[in-house]
């Protein structure tokens, strides 16, 4: 029986699809996967069967992703070199944040695991944003974590440190019109940006990995 289920119209991007829509569509095609979606919420059939050339990883979900929707220009139209995509297996690219007030981290003993919201204010953002928490520095006061979206932060408490600034980014780049260079300023689209803004960094690091390339991103702003 067809899984008659369909996203809740969000358009937040962390499946890999620009809107829901276009996920629905890719669904229909057999380019993705239900669970991609982080609203998903119904129980996947224990019996059902899929042939060994149906498995696509996540990382080359989202590289068919960026060939369809992906142009190298944002909503503002800026143009940027790359989009920054997660890990395998991983909801989001790796951001590192430092909360306006870092002095937080220790004294709400943030940790692994905990719900994090905020704006990232420092760059410029105004959405607001849920994180999961990765790892906490209590004397730095910086977070290592994930965004996985405005739903998670309604069904359980969150550390809601309400501005912060973002540190760092890691993840696989996938090249638009440039690839990322060591040492250069360049502008790159996060690929679960709510807003399709170009955002510029420096390239801190770039290191071939089998999932692709590793890159890490510094000084953030939104331009």
């Amino acid at each position: 029986m067809m899984n008659k289920w369909s996203p809740p119209g969000k358009n937040c991007g962390a499946c890999g699809s620009q809107t829901c829509s276009d996920f629905v569509s890719r669904l229909e095609e057999g380019l993705t996967e239900s669970d991609m979606c982080p609203f998903y919420c119904i129980e996947k059939t224990v019996d059902k069967k899929v042939s060994q050339e149906k498995i696509v990883s996540r990382e080359n979900l989202a590289i068919q992703a960026r060939n369809i929707i992906y142009s190298g220009v944002d909503v503002a139209g800026k143009e940027y070199d790359f989009v920054l995509l997660p890990f395998p297996d991983e909801p989001s690219a790796r951001k590192f944040i430092v909360p306006f007030r870092a002095d937080l981290v220790e004294k709400w003993d943030i940790k692994k695991g905990d719900l994090v919201t905020g704006r990232p204010a420092g760059p410029g953002c105004p959405v607001y944003h849920a994180l999961r928490v990765l790892s906490a520095n209590p004397v730095t006061g910086v977070i290592e974590c994930h965004t996985v979206g405005p739903m998670a932060a309604r069904k359980e408490d969150a550390h809601d440190i309400q501005a912060y600034h973002v540190h760092a980014f890691e993840g696989i780049a996938s090249t638009v019109k440039r690839p990322p260079v060591f040492g250069t300023r360049q502008y790159f689209l996060p690929g679960n940006c709510m807003i399709g803004l170009a955002h510029t960094a420096l390239v801190n690091m770039c290191f071939q990995k089998p999932s692709g390339l590793h890159v890490r991103l510094e000084d953030i702003r939104i331009l």
